[in-house]
């Protein structure tokens, strides 16, 4: 689906670039090597965790489900939540094109996916597999995501980013 096609989109073309209020999926998705997959963004050039926005009538396991394969080509099984992305000081972002989205995000994690890495759509330039020690330029909230899995991780707590 495209930008313009979206919610989001058809929102915009109404309302200009001015800050909206977006809810949202993202996920961590771990091999048995413990790398991560991540995406390098088309719209802002830095690498991030697949996910997107809600669309009309979607709960957030099928917007995390529906924008993997969208996004990379993998089937996800059995995503679990570990956490939710809600500052504004990480969840704030401005687009090049000055469009303004303050993120509301549910962070799931799996370890079960399966299907060929591809890129299906434009929205990313690259995909690939990170060590968790040693990862690229991110986005803020997702490199706050990230962290936040590795706490979760550890304590078995949910996260609140």
């Amino acid at each position: 689906m495209s930008f313009e096609d979206s919610h989001l989109g058809k929102i915009r073309q109404l309302i200009g670039s001015q800050l909206l209020l977006v809810p949202g999926a993202r996920i961590v998705i771990e091999r048995p090597d413990g790398k991560i997959l991540l995406q390098k963004r088309s719209d802002l050039s830095v690498w991030g965790l697949p996910g997107g926005n809600a669309e009309p009538g979607e709960d957030l396991t099928s917007v995390v489900e529906r924008e993997v394969f969208e996004e990379t080509g993998l089937t996800i099984k059995n995503a679990k939540p570990f956490g939710f992305g809600c500052n504004p000081e990480f969840e704030t972002v401005e687009f090049p094109n000055g469009d303004q989205c303050q993120f509301f995000v549910l962070n799931f994690f799996t370890k079960s996916f399966s299907g060929d890495l591809v890129m299906l759509d434009d929205e990313s330039l690259a995909l690939d597999w990170f060590d968790l020690s040693n990862l690229p330029e991110m986005l803020p909230n997702m490199k706050a995501s990230i962290l936040a899995y590795n706490s979760y991780r550890s304590t078995a707590e949910f996260q609140m980013i």
